[in-house]
């Protein structure tokens, strides 16, 4: 694997905190070219370092008030194959993670209300085959939301 170079320590600082700002930004913040930025952008894309780009969606302005974590406890780990494709078809679930610990997976969804909870847990989550039991923890706040920090790596 290619090295990450100061420079592209300084690039990843820059564009994770805005990935809207303007390469030519950059490259004035960073002291080179555009067209420097761009192909170290490219190379970083390249490498798997930078692996997407998108807008982040407020849910609460869409109706979503309710932010829940749900541990998902299985019949057999290994059923966690069959349980992650229906859990895709449900819109709602944002993340699905195989864990460790009390729970095989772990789910975070959106619901509109407690209502619309209720009804993703009863008639959608727990009906999938291989799901034995549920735990739900509703988020109150977010306080925190950001990026692995970009830092150099102790072999540099």
């Amino acid at each position: 694997m290619e090295k990450i170079d100061k420079l592209d320590h300084q690039i990843l600082n820059i564009i994770s905190k805005n990935a809207r700002i303007p390469f030519k930004d950059v490259a004035e913040e960073c002291g080179v070219s555009r067209a420097a930025i761009h192909q170290r952008v490219q190379r970083l894309i390249d490498m798997n370092v930078i692996v997407g780009s998108g807008y982040h969606i407020n849910p609460k302005i869409l109706g979503y008030n309710t932010c829940t974590y749900i541990g998902v406890k299985l019949e057999r780990g290994s059923m966690y194959k069959d349980v992650v494709p229906e859990l895709e078809k449900i819109p709602e679930v944002v993340e699905c993670h195989f864990t460790t610990g009390p729970y095989t997976m772990l789910v975070k969804l959106y619901a509109r209300d407690n209502e619309h909870l209720m009804e993703l847990l009863n008639s959608k989550i727990q009906e999938i085959p291989g799901v034995t039991a549920t735990e739900t923890l509703i988020s109150l706040r977010q306080n925190i939301k950001r990026e692995i920090p970009i830092c150099k790596k102790m072999d540099e």
